[in-house]
């Protein structure tokens, strides 16, 4: 590879500095060199020279007299600062920096964390921690890794583990060698003081050994780098598979804000992934087991999920997990059944999930056709079969082996993806491994439940992949406005100006041209004050609504005004806006706002008074298009409103979509200055779609 990173990763040269016997990190990166079978060269320094663990040690990293392409510190943190320079001055650019007491453990720590990062930077080397364990070259044999490795026994690894933290590593490669699993990668990126995970991840991308990425973050140091390190493993069909906990620090923002409260930094996280083609888990199992589907199967067509037993009630549970996981389980074509039919005995039916019964034990071929013929079925994207293989020898027998036989020569046949797994989370120990080398079947010993939820995953990350866009912001460097639009009028009419459809209606300054204008309506009106200090105006008693006759709007008029003075006496106050009442409708919420990490986002959810109650709202990065919007309205869970609910016209969506699509480029034209741009309600009636209502808050200048 010609990575920039190569070297690093793949290293023919490895120094141990700071090697000591007495160190326990010492021994088990040198242990791990020979359990592996490294065969690069090996150089130790230890101020005392003489002999570590039976090899011949320098004292001073000048003494090496020869390039090296990494070097493990493994010295104190106090004495890092002087050891750079040495590394320079010797010629080795790559170092991986075991240490903890930097930017983890408080603003000392910090302060010293960020003289290492200059150090590093004007002697050009790349640094791999502090804080971290190192990582694991399984392909080439290479570890440069702190903690006692096992011996990978699985022969076609695929994933690679990549982990903020170092010990959670570990756990996952020991879980992924009991699961029968090879890896091909095990990075520890720690403090990320240089590298970090989007540097990795653009590595392994390069990486032809590598089939997918198992992540595993506490949080995203670098958003911009790591959103062009996802896109690009998206853009080479390379899944990435994360595992993330906690949240980013979120902006300061006023209280008037809805956005910000409904939003949450985790759920911009998740619209993240959505965008750059990531499948997110919540388990250090399906982080795995998810991984290693993706990374066997690749990108699959379109169509739900397909499953085999020999067991009813299984079957019964399938069905359940799959609605838990959102995967569809398509019904049987006539074709299929017919040759299910055939095939059955008397006593089972046909369907999906299928249950082959009892009747395979006396047949064993009953799986194998059952298989040919549900991996036929063109609706399904894949299909599970659930059998276990034997982990002992108790388990082990001819029928057994039989069946498996002839699952394999199904899956052989299969012009789909298809696997075999285990009904419960088992071992695959080496009897496992003799009988799958014996049958050649494609199985994981994951059980039910992991492997539907890792389907599911496969099936969305498939989608994902066809959808991912080219560019995460590329309408987001749109110059922002000399004004800023700040009251409800004026942010509506800005809106309309950007082809928002929005309530007409005028702002007035007296009774006298609140009658007049409410009389050329000729219909009922509403009256609502006007002030970029009073975002909510019902709580202040600034909204009148359905009010009709001379008398009425002018008593409203004067009761507005008096309401809002005495709740807000010091607010800016520009009039109060008289407009038509419209029928019932929908009324929806959207709002944008700007992350600190990955920039503006846009909410959308039931409006009115409905948003803050019941928080059902769907997520996405801006910029969005109008497709995205309508997958946005789809997922709401209260949708059926927009169907047409008790009488009400149903809502045309494309026409509402378009509508949040403009009202995200608007925000976007606004410019970084913007935080938060909400209207409430946005009303929905057939083809009519009306802002009604509008708020912007913006940054405070600086000073």
């Amino acid at each position: 590879m010609s990575h920039p990173l190569a070297a690093l990763f793949s290293p023919r040269s490895i120094a141990f500095v700071g090697a000591t016997e007495r160190s326990v990190w010492t021994r088990a990166a040198f242990a791990n060199l020979r359990t592996l079978g490294y065969d690069g060269k090996i150089f130790l320094v230890n101020r005392k020279g003489g002999e570590v663990l039976g090899h011949p040690a320098v004292r001073m990293i000048r003494e090496i007299g020869e390039p090296v392409d990494v070097a493990l510190l493994m010295v104190p943190s106090e004495t890092l600062l002087d050891t750079l320079p040495e590394l320079s001055a010797a010629g080795i650019r790559n170092a991986i920096i075991l240490s903890a007491g930097f930017a983890e453990s408080g603003a000392a720590g910090r302060e010293l964390q960020e003289r290492l990062m200059a150090l590093a930077r004007e002697h050009d080397i790349s640094l791999l921690g502090p804080n971290c364990l190192g990582f694991v070259n399984y392909t080439n044999k290479a570890p440069v890794w702190t903690v006692s490795l096992r011996p990978q026994r699985a022969r076609d690894a695929k994933i690679a583990i990549v982990s903020q933290s170092g010990a959670l590593a570990a756990q996952m490669s020991y879980f992924a060698q009991w699961q029968g699993i090879g890896l091909t990668y095990m990075v520890s990126t720690g403090n990320e003081a240089g590298v970090g995970v989007a540097q990795v991840i653009d590595y392994l991308v390069d990486d032809p050994a590598t089939r997918s990425i198992a992540l595993f973050l506490e949080s995203v140091r670098d958003a911009p780098a790591f959103a062009r390190a996802c896109l690009r493993a998206s853009q080479a069909g390379k899944p990435i598979v994360v595992l993330k906990v906690g949240s980013s620090e979120v902006t300061v923002r006023s209280a008037q804000a809805h956005t910000g409260s409904l939003v949450g930094d985790d759920r911009v996280f998740d619209a993240v992934c959505r965008r750059f083609g990531l499948v997110r888990v919540t388990s250090l199992e399906d982080l795995i087991l998810t991984a290693e589907v993706l990374a066997r199967w690749g990108k699959l067509p379109e169509g739900g999920l397909g499953l085999i037993s020999l067991s009813g009630g299984l079957c019964e549970i399938a069905a359940d997990r799959a609605a838990d996981a959102g995967v569809s389980l398509p019904s049987l074509s006539s074709a299929t059944s017919a040759r299910l039919a055939a095939a059955l005995p008397n006593f089972g039916t046909p369907h999906n999930p299928l249950d082959v019964t009892g009747g395979a034990l006396l047949d064993p071929s009953l799986l194998e056709k059952s298989l040919d013929a549900v991996a036929a079925e063109p609706e399904f994207a894949a299909v599970l079969a659930v059998l276990d293989v034997a982990s002992a020898a108790a388990d082990d027998s001819k029928l057994l082996r039989q069946l498996l036989a002839g699952v394999a020569a199904a899956q052989a046949r299969a012009d789909r993806a298809t696997l075999l797994i285990s009904h419960t989370v088992r071992p695959f120990t080496e009897l496992s491994e003799e009988i799958i080398e014996a049958t050649g079947c494609n199985y994981l010993p994951c059980g039910l439940e992991h492997g539907i939820r890792a389907v599911a995953r496969a099936i969305e990350w498939s989608k994902l992949a066809r959808e991912v866009r080219s560019s995460a912001n590329d309408k987001c460097a749109l110059p922002g406005l000399d004004s800023r639009p700040e009251s409800e009028r004026q942010v509506l009419e800005y809106l309309q100006a950007r082809g928002v459809p929005v309530v007409p209606a005028k702002v007035v300054n007296s009774a006298q041209e609140a009658v007049h204008h409410a009389s050329a309506l000729g219909s009922l009106v509403a009256l609502k004050i006007v002030s970029p200090d009073i975002p909510h105006k019902t709580e202040v008693g600034g909204v009148k609504l359905d009010i009709t006759g001379d008398a009425n709007v002018a008593a409203a008029y004067e009761q507005i005004l008096t309401s809002a003075r005495r709740a807000v006496p010091d607010a800016r106050i520009e009039g109060v806006s008289v407009g038509p009442m419209r029928e019932a409708g929908v009324e929806l919420f959207v709002g944008t706002m700007r992350d600190p990490q990955w920039g503006p986002v846009i909410t959308v959810g039931l409006g009115g008074v409905w948003v803050e109650a019941l928080r059902d709202t769907s997520l996405r990065l801006l910029p969005i298009s109008q497709d995205d919007a309508l997958e946005m309205l789809d997922e709401l869970r209260g949708k059926a409103l927009l169907d047409g609910f008790r009488g009400t016209p149903a809502v045309d969506r494309r026409v509402a979509a378009a509508v949040i699509a403009a009202i995200g480029d608007a925000a976007l034209a606004l410019g970084p200055k913007l935080v938060s741009l909400e209207i409430n309600p946005l009303r929905a009636s057939g083809e009519r779609i009306e802002a009604l209502d509008g708020w912007a808050e913006w940054s405070a200048p600086s000073a």
